[in-house]
């Protein structure tokens, strides 16, 4: 039987619990009414956003805050994006803040897409300023520098917000980046670019865009063309599906456009997509190979040759 005493004890030490815990959820400085910036990643674990807060001195104990917006119910309604919090807000006021939704979106932009497909995208979200028609024409002569990533950007933004986003993206990690990399390039950096723009369409992973890209340079410097379909399926545009990289008509390969690497040896005359940093890098370390051939199958698999009987013989068995 227990004895009063020990109920007594029990009593005490739960009245001192929820003590403590309703200190916990008080606010950490009522006083404090500086703005912290929180960002809450896509698919972030609640764990890693009550670090975050707790770093950050907007809550006192990340366990509490996750127990608190699991027992509300709230963990689930916490939505990624960027939230302006101050240290005299509760823990209840921050919980709530988060599952808000904030005046931040992310977009994420992948590698290979020209600059019209990432018109089309940005379109798409809850961007109300954005205007398609300005983007492209501030666009004109950036295609391969509107670096592919995912970005947090305000949904207030401007098609010129945006522009400086990526192409400030682009010259952080690539102009200044890569700097090293491209002063030992034989190639000038606007060549690399566009070299590497073709190299992210016609390649499956950074090995494979070595090996791609090595290819295309003998081809380069045998005087061959490159014969890249994607450079066709730039010059065509969207196909008769809407699909901007559908499989190119046989009829491009006599088109007299500088982009059809089929007619004409050499490089195009500018980027046809925005390649990522795999891509690039490829084209300025590729694969030493004596390799002239590839062809992708439709499932992914890569074949590589040394010789045009080689080539056709790979074609025959993987492609027909």
């Amino acid at each position: 039987m227990i004895s009063a005493g020990l109920v007594v004890v029990l009593l005490v030490l739960v009245s001192g619990a929820g003590f403590w815990l309703q200190l916990q959820l008080q606010p950490v400085d009522p006083a404090d009414i500086r703005i912290r910036q929180l960002v809450i990643a896509k698919g972030e674990a609640l764990g890693v956003t009550a670090n975050k807060l707790a770093a950050q001195g907007l809550i006192k104990q990340p366990q509490v805050f996750r127990y608190y917006v699991q027992l509300k119910k709230l963990d689930r309604q916490i939505q990624a994006g960027s939230y302006q919090l101050s240290a005299n807000m509760t823990v209840d006021q921050i919980a709530l803040a988060l599952t808000e939704g904030t005046e931040d979106l992310w977009i994420t932009l992948p590698e290979g897409w020209r600059n019209e497909e990432i018109a089309e995208y940005l379109a798409q979200q809850a961007l109300p300023a954005f205007d398609q028609t300005e983007f492209l024409q501030l666009v004109a002569s950036s295609e391969g520098k509107l670096f592919p990533d995912t970005y947090l950007i305000p949904k207030a933004s401007s098609a010129q917000q945006i522009v400086s986003l990526l192409t400030k993206t682009y010259q952080q990690k690539v102009t200044i980046g890569l700097a090293d990399q491209f002063a030992q390039s034989s190639l000038s950096p606007e060549e690399v670019l566009t070299l590497a723009s073709i190299v992210q369409r016609e390649g499956q992973g950074f090995a494979d865009m070595q090996h791609v890209a090595g290819i295309l340079f003998n081809r380069l410097d045998l005087g061959m063309t490159m014969q890249a379909d994607a450079t066709l399926q730039y010059l065509r545009g969207k196909d008769q599906a809407e699909k901007w990289w559908g499989a190119p008509s046989p009829v491009l390969k006599s088109s007299t456009s500088p982009y059809n690497t089929y007619l004409y040896p050499g490089l195009p005359p500018g980027p046809i997509a925005n390649p990522g940093l795999d891509a690039i890098k490829a084209v300025l370390d590729p694969l030493p190979t004596d390799d002239l051939f590839y062809i992708h199958t439709p499932s992914g698999e890569v074949y590589f040759a040394k010789r045009l009987e080689e080539h056709n013989a790979n074609v025959q068995q993987y492609l027909r």
